[in-house]
């Protein structure tokens, strides 16, 4: 037999080879089936806490803006891209930056929200441009 035909042979013997002991993992691991449990797992409660003091706080509280939660500090943008003359800070949600009058990137800007201050722009997360 010449070197090439058993060469091709090898080749074709290790293939079927490796394709039976995928068959075979793949259906044990069909048959090792981890039981689901019917309903998730509870965490303990802390001691020395009420169930009242692990309540979340009423939404209508005041932050640091003196503003409450309920009320938006922030418009949109105009529909050319422009600032209202009201909240003339411009920011970026994709990239957390706000940017002020006079800043260097401020023309350019196409803000997706409008802030009256920089102040209400930090309140949000947003943090100022560095140019």
């Amino acid at each position: 037999m010449n070197p090439i035909g058993g060469a091709l042979r090898r080749t074709l013997l290790l293939v079927m080879l490796a394709a039976g002991v995928g068959m075979v993992l793949s259906w044990r691991r069909g048959q090792a089936t981890t039981p689901t449990p019917s309903e998730p797992p509870q965490w303990p409660a802390l001691p020395g806490r009420s169930e009242q003091a692990a309540q979340p706080a009423p939404s209508a509280q005041s932050d640091r803006t003196g503003r409450t939660d309920n009320e938006q500090s922030w418009v949109p943008a105009n529909d050319d891209g422009s600032a209202p003359d009201t909240h003339p800070v411009k920011a970026k949600a994709s990239s957390g930056i706000f940017h002020v009058p006079g800043g260097r990137f401020y023309d350019r800007t196409r803000p997706d929200r409008c802030y009256p201050t920089a102040a209400a722009a930090e309140a949000d997360g947003y943090r100022l441009s560095k140019s």
